[in-house]
Parts: C-alpha cells; sequence; structure tokens
C-alpha cells in the first residue's frame, strides 16, 4: 500500500475529510516530489492528493512520474486551497501542528473548512523505514563511513578545524552527497570538550584529540556519524576515555531489540560511563532516529525515554561521549538498523582509536 494510501485510511479515524501537507520533508515522504520549504503544499483528500505550487515547478511536476498525484500552478497558494475544498466538499481539514504561526493566520482567514491541527502524524509513519528507506540509508552510512576514511588519510597538525570540514564538504559533495543535514562538527584539542562545537578557525596541533560529528543527505537520507581520532600522543586520560565511550556504544548495541525501552537503553551504556566515574561528564541522550532528517523519532532517549520502544525497521544513533573540561573529549557515534532478526550497524568505519601523523 502507498504512503498516501496509508494516511488516507486514517481520515474516518481522524474526523477528517482531508489533510494539508507544508512540511517540505513530508512532502517528498509521500509523493518523492522535491518542493522547497515555503514553495507550496500537499493536500490530500480521501480520493486525491494535490500539489499546490507555482509556475517555476511547472517542468518538474510535467517530468514527475507519480499516478496518485497531480499538480496545479498558482501564485495564490491557500486561496486555491480553498477553492479546491469547497469543489470538493471537504468540511474538517487537519493539517501539522508544526506550521508557523504566520501561515495559521493565512489559513484560519482563508479556508472555510474546519481547521485541525495533528501532531506528528507523518512523522510517526516515517519512523518505520520500508525497504526501500532501508537501502537509502545504507547507501548514505557507506559514503560516510568512505568520507571518514578519505578524512583519516589527509588530515594532519597545522590544519584548521575550518579547512577539515571544508575538506571533508567538498569529498561528500563530489561523491554524490547533496548537502549536508546539519553543519559539520570538527572540534579538536580543547574543543572536543564541548558536545556541540562548530568547525573553527582554530589549528590542530600534536597531542589533540579530534571529534568529527557529519551528517549528508545521499538520495534524500541522510546518515549521522561521529568518530574520535588522535593526532600524535594523546593524554593518556583520553586513551582511557576513549576506551570507556567505545565499550558504552558496543553495549547500547549489544542491549537494542525490538521491544526494548529507551530507557533501558541508555542504561546500557551509561551504567557503564558512570561507573568509570565520568557520569558527570555525559550531558546528553544516548541517540535519536533518523532518516529523511538528522533528528526525527524515535525523539532522543534518555533516562527518561521508558515511553520509547524501539520497533522493527528502526534507524536510530547511539553515541555516548565524555566531555572533560581544559583537556578535550570523545564521542563516537553509529547509525543502526533495529529489526525482529537483529540489529545491523549501518555506519562501518572502524571504531578503534586511530592516531594520525603529524
Amino acid at each position: 500500500m502507498s504512503r498516501i494510501k496509508r494516511l488516507q485510511k486514517k481520515f474516518e479515524k481522524l474526523y477528517i475529510d482531508a489533510f494539508l501537507v507544508t512540511d517540505e520533508k513530508n512532502i517528498y515522504y509521500l509523493t518523492g516530489f522535491n518542493l522547497m520549504r515555503g514553495d507550496g503544499c500537499l493536500l490530500v483528500t480521501k480520493d486525491n492528493a494535490i500539489i499546490i505550487t507555482d509556475d517555476r515547478y511547472q517542468l518538474a511536476l510535467e517530468e514527475f512520474e507519480n499516478d496518485e498525484v497531480v499538480g496545479m500552478i498558482t501564485r495564490d497558494y491557500y486561496g486555491s486551497l480553498n477553492k479546491i475544498c469547497q469543489g470538493m466538499k471537504v468540511t474538517v481539514l487537519g493539517y501539522e501542528d508544526t506550521v508557523t504561526y504566520a501561515l495559521f493566520d493565512v489559513l484560519d482567514e482563508q479556508m472555510t473548512a474546519d481547521l485541525v491541527p495533528f501532531h506528528q502524524q507523518l512523522e510517526r509513519m516515517r519512523m518505520i523505514k520500508d525497504s526501500d528507506e532501508v537501502n537509502a540509508l545504507r547507501a548514505s552510512a557507506d559514503l560516510h563511513s568512505a568520507g571518514y576514511q578519505y578524512l583519516l588519510e589527509n588530515v594532519h597538525a597545522g590544519m584548521t578545524e575550518r579547512h577539515v570540514a571544508n575538506l571533508l564538504d567538498f569529498w561528500m559533495k563530489e561523491h554524490g552527497a547533496s548537502g549536508a543535514s546539519f553543519p559539520t562538527i570538527v572540534a579538536s584539542g580543547k574543543n572536543a570538550a564541548k558536545p556541540h562545537a562548530t568547525a573553527s578557525k582554530k589549528v590542530i596541533e600534536d597531542g589533540d584529540i579530534v571529534t568529527v560529528d557529519f551528517g549528508y543527505y545521499f538520495n534524500g537520507y541522510t546518515a549521522d556519524m561521529t568518530r574520535t581520532f588522535a593526532v600524535g600522543s594523546i593524554d593518556p586520560e583520553l586513551r582511557d576515555v576513549y576506551q570507556i565511550v567505545n565499550e558504552a556504544r558496543e553495549a547500547v548495541i549489544q542491549a537494542a531489540h525490538v521491544g526494548q525501552q529507551g530507557d533501558q537503553l541508555d542504561f546500557a551504556g551509561r551504567q557503564l560511563i558512570e561507573i568509570a566515574g565520568y557520569g558527570d561528564e555525559f550531558n546528553h541522550g544516548m541517540g535519536h532516529g533518523i532518516g529523511l532528517s538528522v533528528h526525527e523519532l524515535p525523539a532522543s532517549y534518555g533516562p527518561s525515554a521508558q515511553n520509547i520502544k524501539l520497533r522493527n525497521n528502526e534507524v536510530i544513533t547511539v553515541e555516548p561521549g565524555i566531555y572533560i573540561p581544559e583537556i578535550g573529549g570523545v564521542r563516537i557515534e553509529d547509525d543502526i538498523l533495529v529489526t525482529h532478526g537483529g540489529v545491523e550497524v549501518l555506519t562501518k568505519a572502524p571504531t578503534d582509536l586511530i592516531i594520525v601523523g603529524k
């Protein structure tokens, strides 16, 4: 059954006649059509799916092959939406509660149908990946592993963090990535103690530990991978911390299975970090869902995630870290596919501590 039909089947239980989709990722998920944010919308009725956009997309729509979807070209997206709804006797229209207030104001002003907000209706559908999505995420993860290998072969002391990030960015795009899903983190030395440091003009020096956290879209789907390496000889404490983090990552992967609760999954790795005395230095969740977006359901799981239960064909990250001010930090992140048959690690780049030359 197509994704559009799966959504249409929900209408009766939701007590709506149609559903308005404005999030560009959700439009792509349902139709396969790339519409930039703000450039229109998708109306799904009980029997139709209509992309409402302007003449900049006319050729793309003519070339678009999808028997379920038709296009409408207009400069008045929501005036046209209202006319369509009136013509199709849509009296109750569901919409995503993530719309901006400005857009809600437009809808409230123009629509004669009753408007009903829904929370994460499509995002919950996106949680479970089909075989095509799993293959796309595998391919994306493989590209990330290859990109990291390229980086290891070319990084050395004397380069700035920004240069390293740009080097990786160029390689990823040359090999098919369409763009980054978040700004690449390259954090060296003391900067590695900041979980969300950005790539700066700091020069990477001999003795630095370097954390690289990056995600790129490949055929619409993003991986999210973090690796930490050393340049020359590093502080002995960081070697120990690296081992603890890597063991925590492995423990979480071993504990992952269909039905596992988020807090228990988190505990499998967090307890190792706490036993080692670094509980206060691990200050974020253990991971999150990924797919068409770098953060999607299941949401971030940590010590209080009792309400999260892993389901078959979910793809999540596992990213424990320890961050020690004034010394540095370590984070190692993998993307894993959870299935009834076990767990598949998608990001295959080595996780042992690698020391690059000066």
